[in-house]
């Protein structure tokens, strides 16, 4: 998910206690070419086990890597630690390879970025106002989240499903969340999007396309979109997430690009962050293009440039971007103003890469810096994904009165997939849908059922039953669902 700003509590935590006695004795690069000082092993103390993940981390400065390092294990199988040639998935840090793919295939001519996106994929939906381009690319289209909507449709995290699965139900939506460029809202479907689009233009897969036109003329020789996941991957770390006595491992089967997918290592990281100040591949125009943010209807302007987002970290400019996926996280951050940039691959899911460049930023960069903010302690609560999952502090659910009222299954055509909502105890509500696990509902006002993120707004009173249901999940709003009597529901 894009950084636009960095959380002072984070990096405050971050460089606190012995990473600020570590800085007291190494607050300079060590002579040696390729070290890290020992301030930055203390911001990744946590991450150095060897019965753990971790990451590998690369500081890079005027397009030259000065410092790079690993820690934690690559593979807990057989003990192989990480390190700058370790193979990471990058998550939606993929996305600004996608951008840069885009925005090559606009300067060349080939393809319009205000053109609608119909032009290039003529099976996509024709809505009334045509998301264009480079909606797409600002994250501004009003497209439904492709994830939320296959987890809305009763998939699981787990579950495999095919580029086509996801292309027919984006193609299957009637409405968009908003009105194209009337808001910001962060949309993978518009990058898996954009991958398909590379692919009509030029007649190569977004993964030939990148090789062809990226990876190889830059020499990142152990990076590619990773599109078969059965593909062998030599020096890839596998990724984890944390349990109760340990870690078990968390990869994905789906083989969707665009959106992320980008398989990469800190060694050939360097020489895309070289590319996005100096264009060797694609020039001055290409460079200016991937920096400049979207703007509104409004006529305000964004963070969100082509898959980087403009920020700060206190008082420098910044551009970056992280990603999360299964058992993977990643981060990167340059500091245009300094010749700096900094990049973290992590494989395991409890860990907050741009937090920890954040805090190694400040190693190298503190005393240009703005004195630290006091940091907001007020917290935030646990917010569940769109699949329907139950946070941690999801309240059980209470008696609903009238609830015959939602009793009953619902469907929706976009999804092709039926609601049922049934009775539970003497007086509460659960829902089923697909594989997943039944889900106990909460009333949060009159005809407002809620479970996490996900909000059911029911209407149309008939005969003392809901005849109508819009769902709204975070990135997928104004999903419609309507009540069908049993055995005239079509989805699952």
């Amino acid at each position: 998910m894009t950084v636009s700003r960095f959380h002072p509590m984070k990096v405050k935590q971050l460089i606190s206690g012995t990473v600020l006695a570590a800085l007291a004795a190494a607050c300079t690069p060590p002579d040696q070419p390729g070290g890290l000082p020992a301030a930055v092993d203390a911001v990744f103390a946590d991450y150095s086990a060897t019965d753990g993940p971790g990451c590998a981390v690369g500081v890079i400065q005027d397009g030259r890597l000065i410092g790079s390092g690993g820690y934690g294990m690559a593979n807990l199988d057989h003990g192989i630690p990480n390190g700058p040639a370790t193979v990471f998935r990058s998550g939606s840090v993929s996305k600004q390879f996608t951008a840069g793919a885009i925005a090559l295939l606009a300067l060349r001519g080939d393809l319009d970025l205000d053109a609608p996106v119909r032009r290039y994929l003529p099976d996509f939906p024709e809505y009334p106002n045509p998301p264009t381009v480079r909606h797409l690319v600002h994250h501004t289209s009003g497209v439904r989240d492709y994830i939320g909507l296959m987890r809305l449709a009763g998939n699981r995290d787990e579950d495999f499903f095919t580029d086509p699965e996801v292309l027919a139900i984006i193609n299957r939506q009637r409405e968009l969340n908003f009105q194209p460029g009337a808001e910001y809202l962060y949309s993978n479907a518009g990058y898996f999007l954009l991958g398909q689009i590379v692919a009509a233009v030029s007649g190569q897969t977004l993964r030939e396309f990148a090789e062809a036109h990226f990876f190889a003329p830059l020499g990142m020789t152990h990076t590619h979109f990773h599109d078969d996941h059965n593909e062998i991957v030599t020096r890839r770390a596998t990724g984890y997430s944390p349990t109760d006595d340990g870690f078990r491992i968390n990869v994905t089967t789906l083989d969707m690009v665009g959106d992320g997918g980008v398989f990469t290592t800190v060694e050939d990281w360097v020489a895309w962050d070289r590319n996005l100040e100096s264009g060797t591949v694609g020039g001055a125009e290409w460079v200016a293009l991937m920096h400049q943010r979207g703007v509104l209807n409004s006529g305000d302007t964004i963070p969100y440039a082509f898959g980087i987002s403009h920020g700060e970290h206190r008082g420098l400019a910044t551009v970056g971007h992280g990603g999360a996926w299964v058992g993977y996280r990643a981060g990167m951050t340059r500091y245009p103003e300094t010749g700096y940039a900094f990049v973290a691959l992590c494989n395991g899911s409890h860990i907050d890469p741009m937090g920890l460049i954040a805090a190694t930023a400040e190693v190298y960069l503190g005393d240009r810096m703005e004195p630290l903010e006091e940091p907001d302690e007020s917290g935030e609560g646990a917010t569940p994904d769109a699949g329907g999952n139950q946070a941690e502090d999801e309240p059980p659910g209470e008696d609903i009165a009238g609830r015959d009222r939602y009793a009953g299954s619902f469907y929706s055509p976009e999804l092709d997939a039926t609601y049922h909502i049934r009775g539970v105890g003497t007086a509460g509500l659960s829902m089923r849908v697909g594989k997943w696990d039944p889900l106990t509902l909460a009333e949060v006002e009159d005809g407002v059922l809620r479970i996490g993120g996900l909000v059911l707004r029911f209407s149309d009173l008939a005969e003392g039953r809901f005849s109508s249901v819009m769902l709204d999940a975070g990135r997928v709003k104004n999903l419609r669902f309507t009540r069908v009597q049993s055995g005239d529901q079509g989805g699952r």
